[in-house]
This record gives C-alpha cells, sequence and structure tokens, in this order.
C-alpha cells in the first residue's frame, strides 16, 4: 500500500513525466525556441488546464494539497492522456478512478481473430456481462443456440438460463449456473449503474426462477478455470478442461479456451 506521502509524491513524478511528453505544437502552442526541459512548462500546463500556475507547481511538487476531479481531468485532457493514465492519475490523486463508460470499446480485429486462430478447440471471448464478442466454429458447436440470436450480441449467461438446450449440454446444470450467477454478481457490483449489466440482470430474473432464487445469496467468485463436464456433439458425455485467460489492458474481456484432455498442450488455467 503507497503511503500518502510516497502517493503524493508519486503524483508529481508522473505529472512531469506526462508534461515533458507533450510538445507545444501538440497543444497549438508557439515554437518559443530552445527550451532547457522537453515538453511543456509548468505555465503553460496550468494555463491550458486552467488552473493557478503556483497551485500546479506545488502539486507537482508533490505538497499536501486537495484536488478536484474537474481540475485532474482537465489535467488529463491536456496531457493527452489514454483510459489506464486517466485512471493511474486519480488513484495517485486518492481519488477513485472515473466510471467507465457503458458502451465499451469495440473488440480489435487482432484479439477477434484468437478464436478462430484455435480452432478445432471451442473457444469465445466474453465481456464483462457476458455478451459473446467472437467465437469458432466449435464453440457454436458445443453451445447449439449461443449465436442464433440476430437481433441482438449472444451472451452466455442468457443462454445458460433461458435456453432449454442449455440443461442438456451442461450436465451439471445447477453447479455451473450458480457458479457463472456468482461471477455475473461480482462483475455487476462494479458497474451498479451501467444499463448493459442492469438490463441483463433483470431480464434474467423475469425469465429465471432459478435466478430469482439465488441471486439474493450474494455469492461472489472470480473468472476462472477449471473442468466441467458436457455433452459433445457425436460423443455423449464428455469433460472438458477449461482455461480462462484476461485480455491485455481489458480486464473484464476474457478469453474462454475448451480442451477434451487429447491435447497435452492445453490444461486448467
Amino acid at each position: 500500500m503507497i503511503e500518502p506521502v510516497d502517493r503524493r509524491r508519486e503524483l508529481g513524478l508522473f505529472l512531469r513525466s506526462r508534461r515533458e511528453r507533450v510538445t507545444p505544437a501538440e497543444v497549438g502552442l508557439p515554437d518559443t525556441g530552445r527550451r532547457r526541459t522537453p515538453g511543456l512548462r509548468r505555465e503553460e500546463l496550468a494555463l491550458l488546464a486552467g488552473i493557478s500556475a503556483t497551485w500546479y507547481t506545488y502539486l507537482e511538487q508533490g505538497r499536501d494539497i486537495r484536488v478536484s476531479d474537474q481540475v485532474l481531468t482537465a489535467l488529463a485532457t491536456t496531457l493527452r492522456l489514454d483510459r489506464q493514465e486517466h485512471d493511474h492519475l486519480f488513484r495517485l490523486a486518492g481519488h477513485a478512478p472515473r466510471a467507465q463508460a457503458d458502451t465499451p470499446e469495440p473488440l480489435s480485429a487482432d484479439d477477434a481473430a484468437v478464436p478462430l486462430l484455435l480452432q478445432p478447440h471451442p473457444a469465445y471471448i466474453i465481456d464483462g456481462n457476458y455478451d459473446v464478442l467472437s467465437f469458432n466454429e466449435a464453440a457454436v458447436a458445443l453451445f447449439p443456440n449461443l449465436t442464433t440470436a440476430a437481433e441482438r450480441r449472444p451472451n452466455f449467461a442468457r443462454w445458460v438460463f433461458t435456453e432449454p438446450v442449455a440443461r442438456h449440454v451442461l450436465v451439471d446444470w445447477e453447479p455451473e449456473a450458480r457458479g457463472l450467477l456468482a461471477r455475473l454478481h461480482t462483475l455487476a457490483a462494479r458497474h451498479p449503474a451501467q444499463p448493459r449489466y442492469t438490463h441483463l440482470v433483470d431480464e434474467l430474473h423475469e425469465s429465471s426462477a432459478e435466478v430469482r432464487a439465488w441471486w439474493p445469496h450474494y455469492d461472489i467468485q472470480a473468472r476462472r478455470g477449471g473442468r466441467k463436464r458436457l455433452r459433445a456433439p457425436g460423443r455423449g458425455v464428455t469433460e472438458f478442461a477449461y482455461a480462462a485467460f484476461h485480455l491485455a489492458e481489458q480486464p473484464e474481456r476474457t478469453l474462454v479456451i475448451y480442451s477434451d484432455g487429447r491435447d497435452p498442450a492445453l490444461s486448467e488455467e
């Protein structure tokens, strides 16, 4: 745990490093010739962010001063911080990171291609609310009707609780469904006001008696690998090992890969 004094020092060092990364030309300032240090001067950054130069100097020096969310956002915008840098700035200042937008960033083409590369192993990528963002043919065959809804994005939680064939495919349906609901409960708690979570939870409550009975238990669980018994096409009940990997810089998006044990290169995470 970073102590407050150390955190203020880290905040000052972080701000200085990002200030030195931005050139005057990038923010529309004239080139005034040679500079002793790269990037923006403190006075220039303060002016662009709409704050006092003296106050900003104190902030960069790590002094014990209070800073508002509005000021942090102005600094982040002027310094052109990306999402991770923005959240890091807020944490160093002792603030909660900004709320994530309800519309997540699109899945990149490179990430979306990963399940296709893993064929013939069933694989898919799911978002924090269990929307299925990418999948391969083996996953379609293993989980019938998961991807057939044309009017909306396929969702694994919806499939488990509302698709009748799910209770046939998942040999141990109840413990599997309870575990999934616990993981959804954990993720939904992190986004209490985001419609893509609240709408899904409401829908599941309306359509599933089990969800209505189990949700008040407040079971929580992190995503992880494991084993499960599935009825595989043409093979009957088969035990699969599955591994769950979080995408880089997108920890709530998860690549899930299944193996029936015939490939020793893939084992439980």
